[in-house]
């Protein structure tokens, strides 16, 4: 019986039918881009907004003001005392007679004579759904829930990758894309309308888990229906994230309101659906779970489509010997390379994330303007993507992904050593931090499924990729705390991760040109 690769060989390896496909599951890197960088747009702090004194409202009601002259003169005290920001957070400590005069309704009051208080809540915008900040008063004492909205989509990703990345290899890689599609649709609908803090907390958490859900399993399904030779094709995938990050900010400027944004980025999740009648499950999987049949069946569908036609012998695949259990972390680890390969991977997940995230945070807005920084913030990744088209398949993938860990470490040690009166420079040196640690990043995915037998490699590639989740949410905190002791001090345990990390790559087996591993012992035998 012919081995699954020798039969794809004869299907096709990157004809018509797997054009298609990869073609309609790309669109899922633009709209999981989305849900991870929305944060920026949906809790843009707003332009102004003040705490209104109990009595101004039915004040300005009487008198005909607007929210602007209601500022003006109600708060003029307050500003008086003190012009710094932080007493934005404060109101004077008295309570309006609303029967006082429109025209100078401060007469009776010194301009310096108020006691101020705390705000608790009776905030005023002049823009109040403009974003979430003010849909849900994330101001002054509650500014770190902003943090918190991300942080929860960070654990959403993390329990997606370990539920999900269960779920698709006991279950099917198709069928979980699909139920992860339709979730975030849901999801994100239900956050947009949330009639509170915590429902949305609660189904933003949830959209992590779906959203993590249908960007591991479609980069999985595609990475398994194309011969050992297309497998760089996991890198274009990457650059459909990078698109959709370019994307955003133009749909954030057309869009004036943090709903609208929210339904824009959530509802083409639902037009995945139709890919139930265009996308078949992996033939691959199938052969795990002892499906020959369907599988053999799904490749005369796919020859046909690639205008191919396979041998009439082909009437069974070599199904994998290897008995087929549920996936658990003890697998990942249970023999000398799996563990080598599981322990490496984690943590290049885990320093990529920091190191990314780190100095996307450092390097900050170039501009004052909020949509073109953060095109261009979007655009900078692109290089990356074509330094491993054009290097991957000519040198292999450790050379690179261990040079572009090294180059990021050295970098990130430059600068933080450069005087402060070379700020050019030291943002050149810094960009090309980020560029090598973007190459990195890319990189991981590409190794992490070629690294994992078809049995494992859905939850393989999830609890890898779980550390960057878990990266992410650390990245905030490594930085500025670490920040406060000394400016560059972030940059020198980035550096000192970057390097350790570029070293330990070197010892993973070079995978270029073979074919994915079905079992376990497969990956045993690499080299």
């Amino acid at each position: 019986m012919p081995s699954f690769d020798e039969v794809l060989k004869e299907a096709g390896e990157f004809g018509r039918f797997q054009k298609r496909v990869f073609f309609l599951l790309c669109q899922t890197g633009v709209t999981f881009s989305f849900l991870f960088a929305s944060v920026v747009f949906l809790g843009r702090a707003p332009e102004s907004y003040w705490c209104r004194i109990p009595g101004a409202a039915e004040l300005s009601a009487r008198c005909g003001w607007t929210l602007e002259e209601e500022r003006n003169l109600t708060l003029l005290p307050l500003r008086l005392v003190n012009k710094s920001s932080s007493r934005q957070c404060e109101r004077p400590d008295t309570t309006w007679d609303t029967s006082v005069s429109c025209a100078d309704p401060l007469a009776r009051h010194g301009a310096g004579s108020l006691p101020h208080t705390a705000c608790h809540g009776d905030w005023v915008y002049e823009q109040p759904h403009a974003s979430i900040v003010s849909e849900y008063n994330l101001v002054c004492d509650n500014a770190w829930m902003l943090d918190l909205t991300q942080a929860i989509l960070n654990l959403g990703f993390l329990a997606g990758a370990f539920i999900l990345g269960y779920a698709a290899d006991r279950y099917g890689r198709i069928l979980i894309y699909l139920l992860s599609c339709l979730g975030v649709g849901i999801c994100g609908v239900i956050v947009a309308f949330a009639p509170n803090f915590t429902v949305f907390l609660i189904f933003r958490f949830l959209q992590g888990v779906f959203g993590k859900g249908t960007w591991m399993t479609c980069y999985v399904i595609v990475m398994e229906i194309v011969g050992s030779d297309q497998r760089i094709i996991g890198i274009v995938i990457q650059i459909f994230f990078t698109l959709g990050i370019m994307i955003l900010p133009g749909i954030a400027y057309w869009i004036p309101n943090w709903q609208g944004i929210q339904l824009a980025i959530s509802l083409p999740n639902f037009l995945f659906l139709v890919y139930y009648w265009a996308v078949p499950e992996s033939p691959r999987w199938l052969l795990t779970r002892k499906k020959g049949e369907k599988a053999l069946k799904i490749m005369h569908d796919i020859a046909k489509h690639n205008g191919k036609y396979l041998s009439p012998h082909y009437s069974e695949i070599t199904v994998s010997n290897e008995e087929v259990s549920n996936p658990s972390f003890l697998d990942l680890v249970r023999t000398p390379r799996m563990r080598r390969n599981t322990l490496i991977l984690m943590y290049a997940w885990f320093t990529s994330a920091i190191i990314y995230q780190g100095l996307v945070m450092r390097l900050g807005i170039v501009g004052g303007n909020l949509y073109l920084d953060f095109f261009i913030s979007g655009a900078v990744e692109l290089p990356a993507a074509l330094l491993i088209l054009v290097t991957i398949d000519r040198i292999g993938r450790r050379p690179p992904f261990a040079i572009s860990n090294i180059v990021a470490g050295i970098a990130c040690l430059i600068t933080a050593f450069l005087p402060e009166d070379l700020p050019w420079f030291k943002t050149t040196v810094a960009t090309l931090g980020r560029l090598g640690i973007t190459v990195a990043f890319e990189i991981v995915y590409l190794v992490n499924t070629e690294l994992y037998p078809t049995v494992l490699r859905n939850f393989g590639v999830s609890l890898c990729s779980s550390l960057c989740d878990l990266g992410g949410t650390i990245a905030p905190f490594l930085l500025f705390r670490l920040a406060t002791v000394w400016l560059e001090l972030p940059l020198i345990i980035f550096s000192i991760l970057a390097i350790v990390c570029g070293l330990l790559v070197l010892l993973l087996p070079e995978t270029m040109g073979i074919s994915l591993p079905e079992t376990v012992d497969d990956v045993e035998q690499l080299s």
